[in-house]
């Protein structure tokens, strides 16, 4: 058997080496001439057995020199797997005349295998090339990212022995010319399948450009596009110059975005970008990295990007990534909005996209922009309170856009804040501005001793429950906060039973919107907020009961539970001649306690009342009768793991003769 196997994979590795060694039809010839100063390889991208056969031999690499003739085939029919191709031409400037004009891709004959044409240019500094791209122009891409037809542009500056990589580039972009101080080396990538007969630019001269490099790009319409400093994500080299121009018509605007840098340690002068922008009275405009950059640029503008002499022991790194967004001037692009912050304490108003600040835009996407003056333009606004803004908006639609705000109101001595009665509604600056209000958060601060208490006197508060959901446009989300442990004391909207919260500790309320009609619907807000003193409950509810509904209550933190050993306290107002009838939702409070013990207290507000008391391991009382204001108390202990304490009851209201029949 041993023997019948080794016989076996003689032959199959004899057929095979016949099959390589079958004459095939397509053979090549490369002639190349002396002057040219080419020089072709062919050799193996990955492992194969398929080889380049020769008259006088079959070989795994090819090297064709200049003034070499040599013809050739292969010995597989799919060499394009296997082999590439790289076709180098060095080009000297400074001992002899250029070749300027256009650059052919030269020789012709070649297998269509990848390739790689590398043009080497040798340049003095004393002069400057420029390479001019035909219509379809490039675009700047990150290192990593894939061009998606495979065709790419490797652009590379030579000076001396020092060689900075300018950036990657694929066809179909805005980048249309780029001009170099001394040699380049430019590297076309060419996908084996793509039968491309021309480089798709040329070489001309110009005179010393003093910098860098000069890119140039041509923005026609509206659009975005993202560019890299040379090197990205590595260093811009020490104490060098570079510059974009952007060729845009004056009938459109553009905002530069920087995205993503980083800056180098300095020892003498400063990292900067300089903006030259025809018509400004102050060119140049230099920003730091860190500022917001020039928006709303009415047509052609250059900017320029400065290094610094570094620290040779920690020299950092200076790079950027820039984003240029051309649009088109909105319709009312002049028009401003007032917003009068000037009589607010402690507050802050920031206006922005959807979603934001988790969600950052694409870069792709149509951009709004907030402005506070014409030419200071961002995604994202915010605004202080004591200052008058005359803002207005580059953005097609302004539906995008939302508003978050945020007042702090705190009280150190109750002397001074007790009988001061705040209104916590939304500012008219605020609600007449064409901008939906996302959120806005009121930080009420306190010492321990002082706590919270808020009302709701005409609309009263009705708790967001899955048996009684709340349907408005908005609606208020409370918490309690401690350094220690935080409380949700639920969701709210208008419209319900509960006249009155009293809260310990520090606490959050955030009115949320959830629809275009806030502004029409809370034109009544009246939550007001004052100081008062120390309470003993966590927090306690005023409810007064509609008497034509069922008022559902539920303890906070749902659905996580009550945190261990807090206390929970509603009052409900009976009038005098009607009663309520209570009910809880389950018949047992559904914990363990492993330390403490939990218990629910009901007692009516009357002389002699008795107090119902039930603990955790006890059934909860039965539907009952109240036929005065009574008190409903809920206070944990320390629940055994994964158990929580959430409770739930319903009251309702009849006439006193009605409950009596019944």
């Amino acid at each position: 058997m041993a023997a019948g196997r080794a016989l076996a994979a003689l032959l199959a590795t004899l057929l095979a080496a016949s099959a390589q060694l079958m004459p095939r039809e397509a053979s090549f010839t490369i002639s190349l001439h002396k002057a040219d100063n080419t020089t072709v390889a062919i050799k193996l991208g990955l492992q194969s057995n398929c080889r380049i056969r020769m008259k006088y031999g079959i070989m795994s690499e090819l090297k064709i020199k200049p003034g070499d003739n040599v013809t050739f085939d292969f010995t597989c029919g799919t060499p394009e797997k296997y082999f590439i191709t790289e076709i180098q031409k060095n080009i000297d400037c400074v001992s002899g005349p250029c070749p300027f004009g256009d650059v052919h891709l030269y020789p012709p004959g070649l297998p269509r295998l990848n390739r790689t044409y590398i043009w080497d240019v040798k340049a003095s500094t004393k002069a400057g090339l420029e390479l001019k791209f035909s219509t379809s122009w490039l675009r700047q891409i990150e290192p990593g990212e894939m061009c998606p037809d495979a065709v790419s542009y490797n652009i590379n500056s030579s000076i001396d022995n020092a060689t900075v990589n300018i950036g990657t580039f694929c066809r179909n972009g805005s980048v249309s010319r780029i001009k170099l101080l001394g040699g380049v080396v430019l590297s076309l990538h060419l996908p084996w399948h793509l039968p491309l007969t021309t480089s798709g630019f040329n070489i001309a001269s110009r005179a010393s450009i003093k910098r860098l490099c000069i890119i140039e790009s041509v923005l026609k319409r509206e659009s975005s596009i993202t560019l890299m400093s040379p090197n990205y994500p590595l260093g811009f080299p020490e104490d060098e110059l570079m510059t974009w121009q952007f060729v845009i018509p004056p009938n459109l605007r553009a905002s530069v975005f920087f995205h993503n840098y980083s800056l180098s340690n300095c020892e003498r002068k400063e990292e900067r970008v300089e903006y030259y922008i025809p018509g400004s009275p102050s060119n140049p405009e230099v920003f730091k990295l860190s500022d917001s950059q020039p928006a709303n640029i009415a047509g052609t503008f250059n900017m320029s990007l400065q290094g610094c002499d570094q620290d040779a022991q920690n020299p950092g790194i200076l790079r950027l990534l820039f984003q240029v967004v051309v649009q088109h001037p909105q319709v009312d692009e002049n028009v401003t909005h007032l917003v009068d912050l000037s009589k607010e304490k402690n507050m802050t108003v920031t206006i922005h996209m959807e979603g934001w600040p988790s969600r950052t835009p694409l870069m792709s996407e149509p951009i709004c922009l907030i402005c506070k003056d014409p030419r200071t333009c961002d995604r994202a606004l915010t605004l202080t309170s004591g200052a008058v803004y005359r803002i207005s908006f580059l953005c097609k639609d302004l539906s995008q856009l939302r508003i978050t705000a945020e007042k702090g109101i705190g009280c150190m001595d109750i002397r001074w804040c007790q009988k001061k009665i705040y209104s916590l509604s939304v500012p008219k600056a605020i609600t007449r501005l064409p901008i939906r209000l996302h959120k806005f958060n009121w930080k009420l601060l306190a010492t321990d001793m002082i706590n919270v208490e808020i009302t709701s006197p005409s609309l009263k508060l009705q708790q967001h429950v899955p048996e009684q959901r709340c349907n408005t446009s908005y609606s208020y989300s409370i918490v309690s906060a401690t350094p220690e442990t935080e409380l949700n004391v639920g969701v709210f909207c208008p419209g319900g039973s509960i006249e009155k919260i009293q809260m310990r500790n520090n606490i959050t309320i955030s009115l949320k919107t959830f629809g275009k009609g806030f502004i029409n619907e809370s034109i009544p807000q009246d939550l007001k907020m004052s100081f008062v003193p120390h309470i003993k409950d966590e927090c306690i509810f005023t409810v007064s009961p509609n008497p034509k509904g069922k008022v559902y209550l539920q303890t906070p933190n749902s659905p996580y539970g009550l945190p261990p050993y807090v206390s929970i306290s509603w009052f409900i107002t009976v009038p005098s001649k009607q009663t309520a009838r209570l009910k809880f939702s389950k018949d047992r409070m559904g914990i363990a306690c492993e330390t403490g013990r939990a218990f629910v207290n009901i007692k009516e507000e009357t002389p002699g009342a008795e107090e119902i008391v039930r603990r955790e391991d006890e059934l909860l009382p039965q539907p009952r009768n109240m036929l005065h204001s009574f008190w409903v108390n809920v206070s944990n202990c320390r629940p055994v793991d994964k158990e929580q304490l959430t409770l739930q009851f319903w009251v309702t209201l009849a006439d006193k003769q009605l409950a009596r029949d019944a």
